[in-house]
């Protein structure tokens, strides 16, 4: 496949994620900088995790109107696949190309540190090959990650599949204990209707490689790319 990661002025998880797909999973990546209007043939749209504008205003907010997310709107409008993880997440949701909004922890405190994921489905890109039972560790790192959305949205969510992720203890019980930021119902990750859509405020790609001695972000990424190959 062919990735494009877009870089947003304070995106400073865009190596990181380029580092995953390029070294680890041999795949082709291309820089899109913000003001691009090109996508340069990319299978895969990903926004990164970062600070993009410096979050001013609300996390996301003025990202959404850079000139190259007209050309994400469209690519996404068509069908095509676009990722957000965190600062992704939250542009995706301005954006509306994901439901919902991202609000601030509510601790009102930022949160860097590992957590546990439930996969809640397997009809997505991102899930299809996890083990649904399995609780998968993987960093978060925002100050902003607290899922919110209307009754009636959550509900379309959960009875469409919507719901990728969900926050658990280390055991896969998904309890209040375990939620870092006072997501409604846990939910760590959505996608959209068209299931080309995904967003995530977890890091997978800081959990991606042996050095880090985590890899369970890496079941990500190869599920990503064992679907698409077949």
């Amino acid at each position: 496949m062919k990735f494009g990661v877009v870089i947003f002025p304070g995106s400073n998880c865009d190596e990181d994620i380029i580092y995953v797909l390029e070294k680890i999973m041999g795949q082709q990546v291309v820089r899109l900088w913000h003001k691009d209007h090109d996508l340069q043939g990319v299978d895969f749209v990903v926004l990164p995790g970062g600070f993009s504008f410096g979050d001013y205003l609300r996390s996301g907010a003025i990202s959404r109107f850079s000139p190259i997310m007209q050309e994400v709107i469209q690519f996404a409008a068509k069908g095509g696949y676009v990722m957000g993880i965190c600062n992704g997440f939250q542009i995706l949701t301005e954006a509306g190309l994901l439901d919902g909004a991202l609000l601030h922890n509510e601790n009102r405190k930022f949160i860097c540190r590992n957590i546990y994921l439930k996969p809640q489905t397997t009809q997505s890109l991102l899930t299809a090959q996890l083990v649904q039972d399995q609780a998968y560790r993987i960093p978060i790192a925002h100050g902003e990650g607290n899922y919110f959305a209307d009754a009636d949205v959550v509900k379309k969510l959960n009875d469409n599949e919507q719901i990728l992720f969900r926050y658990c203890d280390e055991a896969g019980n998904i309890v209040a204990e375990a939620n870092p930021n006072g997501s409604l119902q846990n939910i760590a990750g959505i996608c959209n209707a068209g299931r080309n859509v995904f967003g995530l405020m977890p890091h997978p790609e800081r959990a991606s490689d042996s050095l880090v001695a985590n890899e369970d972000g890496l079941a990500i990424f190869e599920s990503i790319l064992s679907l698409v190959k077949a």
